[in-house]
């Protein structure tokens, strides 16, 4: 039976992109335990094929459920479907793309031609162990049927893959010369990508850090993790500067929008209690809720600053200011905090497709 492909790729990029944005919960999809140990055993096997060979029965099952799951070659009967096709114009490419360790050849060389996976072909084949863990999983893709439960099978499955890169070693790209106009392509490209927030904050310390590096200034600049607290840490936002132990400027950077309640919120819990003179929002896209600035004024007129910042804008104009040396030490310290050891890979790959846009 004929698949869909183009429909296959917008269905892997879409999942997968769900589940890139809930990786660091480090919460994995629900699934049946027989289904998820099954897979498990397969992702801790050293023969990838299985895996991706799983990838595309789930992605046939999901298009077609009449195709026989366990026929991937089209000669083989009517609801066969075409593995080798699949492969080549879909799986492969999906995880090349993305980064995944994946096999460099046809998923299906480690099977004979014409095979049916079932136990027939079993004593054939080297990793047998598994093989078996293969077969549970095919078993339960054939026993479901609803739509929503092979999308939560094909969830768990992008989960692992995406746990598989987390381990990978992936190279970073490099940037040399860059334009001002193509800074403004490529920060608003690593804005737009599923990062849980990372990318604006990693983007503002980075332009801290360079202004501290290029005037040679006696600034102390510390950043929030995602998803540490500001209060239980001791921090004044995501983003605190120092200078003799004093904070000159703290500033909290968000991807959601800014309203009254969480100006009020701010200042209650952070501003007033450490005596925050000049605090600092950044925004996508200046978003403002107007209330959310009549309240930063009544702040300053009680001798506090509350100031909004479009993130990409006041980049842009820092770097223009910064010249040709301080936008050299901004694309290193941005490069040395993307090549942290505990910074997502999603991120990385993120960055390289941004910087392959922008070069191409």
């Amino acid at each position: 039976m004929p698949i869909d492909y183009e429909d296959a790729r917008s269905l892997l990029n879409f999942v997968f992109t769900q589940i890139e944005a809930t990786l660091t919960s480090g919460l994995a999809p629900s699934l049946n335990k027989t289904a998820s140990t099954s897979i498990d055993a397969l992702f801790a096997s050293k023969t990838q094929a299985y895996r991706e060979v799983l990838l595309g029965c789930v992605i046939a099952r999901i298009q077609d459920r009449g195709i026989n799951i366990r026929q991937p070659y089209s000669q083989q009967g009517g609801t066969a479907f075409s593995g080798r096709q699949l492969d080549e114009k879909v799986i492969n490419p999906f995880l090349q793309q993305k980064r995944i360790p994946s096999s460099r050849g046809p998923y299906l060389s480690v099977f004979r031609r014409n095979i049916q996976f079932d136990s027939s072909i079993r004593s054939g084949l080297k990793d047998k162990d598994s093989y078996d863990a293969f077969l549970v999983a095919i078993e339960y893709l054939e026993a479901i049927s609803g739509r929503t439960d092979l999308k939560n099978f094909l969830k768990y499955l992008l989960y692992k893959f995406t746990e598989l890169r987390e381990l990978a070693d992936i190279p970073l790209a490099r940037l040399h010369r860059v334009s001002l106009t193509q800074y403004d392509t490529l920060i608003s490209g690593l804005l737009s990508s599923h990062s849980g927030g990372r990318f604006p904050v990693l983007l503002v310390a980075a332009t801290f850090e360079a202004i501290k590096q290029n005037f040679n200034l006696d600034w102390i600049v510390e950043w929030q993790g995602i998803n540490v607290a500001d209060i239980a840490s001791g921090a004044g936002g995501d983003i605190t500067i120092t200078t003799s132990g004093n904070i000159l400027l703290a500033a909290e950077v968000t991807e959601r929008p800014v309203d009254k309640s969480r100006i009020v919120a701010t200042f209650n819990a952070k501003i007033s209690p450490k005596e925050i003179e000049d605090y600092l929002f950044f925004v996508k896209d200046s978003d403002i809720a107007t209330d959310a600035a009549h309240q930063a004024h009544q702040y300053f007129a009680q001798g506090h600053e509350l100031n909004f910042l479009d993130i990409n804008n006041w980049i842009l104009m820092v770097l223009a200011t910064l010249g040709k040396n301080g936008r050299i030490k901004f694309n290193i310290i941005l490069l040395d905090l993307l090549d942290s050891s505990d910074m997502p890979r999603s991120m990385k790959v993120a960055w390289n497709d941004q910087v392959t846009k922008l070069l191409s």
